[in-house]
């Protein structure tokens, strides 16, 4: 009983340190796609990241998991996590090209908190009220960085509370991928669903692309696809409402990447809704371990 209690320790230690790579991936992903939001559309920024990555994606399958990696006993439920993906990638995308990488960071971490919530409704996880508390308290944080009604109000700044929807229902998602598919099976049809799907409407927001542009979709598409993976994994490595307030270290990163690359520096009022979401997000890693013990 004790070494299987230690076990499950382990299991999501690895999973927290997991999501933290994941995490920085990602953040790495984002910066560059700012930066080629100024000449391309967001959804040309996807396809080309998708089609970019797929060919790698399929050798690291091939490798690490062998041939039964390139096979899946749900194929349709990679593909609902494929629309999925190109619903949170555009709207964020999108969203950079009128906010500050960090604010836009920050309405993001809205994720967590839907993760929570999502995991009760769906999941059918047991969330008690200090939990949904927690969640409300989120919430708020988003509100207090959105400010609904003021005169500083920007209608972009509900494009990273939808991509915090579209990323929540992704995560969540893992859990309807059949067990037996590894890792690296949800990688390569992440990708390839996003490739297919993003395809479909690229040619209607198409720009010629530059050949000084091709080293940053190039690494779009390396660390996107590092970064979406790991993330998928810490979720089927522990429980979702342990591994996913780890997501707030990307305030870190994306503030970092901002005044290095942009000169931008975040207001005081995002980074006090950042605060109460972070502290919303604590609260329930922490009564999520209260519960296990």
């Amino acid at each position: 009983m004790q070494s299987a209690a230690i076990g499950a320790r382990s299991q999501i230690t690895a999973g927290i340190l997991v999501m933290c790579a994941g995490i920085f991936c990602l953040c790495v992903n984002d910066a560059i796609a700012k930066q080629l939001t100024s000449g391309y559309s967001p959804i040309q920024i996807l396809f080309l990241r998708n089609i970019i990555a797929l060919p790698i994606a399929v050798l690291i399958a091939c490798m690490m998991g062998g041939r039964n990696a390139l096979r899946s006993y749900r194929p349709v439920a990679h593909l609902v996590r494929g629309v999925l993906w190109i619903g949170a990638a555009t709207t964020f995308f999108t969203s950079m090209i009128y906010l500050e990488l960090a604010e836009a960071t920050a309405l993001v971490f809205a994720a967590p908190v839907f993760v929570t919530a999502l995991s009760a409704l769906i999941l059918k996880e047991q969330v008690g009220w200090r939990r949904w508390s927690a969640v409300l308290i989120g919430f708020l944080g988003v509100l207090v960085i959105v400010r609904p009604g003021a005169g500083t109000f920007q209608t972009a700044s509900l494009l990273p509370v939808a991509t915090a929807i579209f990323y929540a229902v992704m995560m969540i998602s893992a859990r309807w991928v059949d067990q037996r598919e590894s890792v690296w099976t949800l990688m390569l049809y992440l990708t390839g669903a996003g490739a297919l799907l993003s395809a479909l409407i690229a040619p209607f927001f198409w720009s010629p692309v530059k050949p000084e542009d091709l080293k940053l979709f190039i690494g779009i598409a390396v660390f996107g696809t590092a970064g979406v993976t790991m993330i998928t994994q810490a979720f089927r490595m522990a429980p979702a409402s342990v591994v996913a307030p780890f997501d707030y270290g990307a305030l870190l990163w994306a503030t970092l990447f901002g005044w290095l690359f942009w000169n931008e520096i975040p207001g005081p009022i995002t980074f006090v809704g950042a605060g109460i979401i972070i502290a919303s997000g604590i609260f329930i890693v922490l009564r999520e371990r209260q519960l296990k013990e």
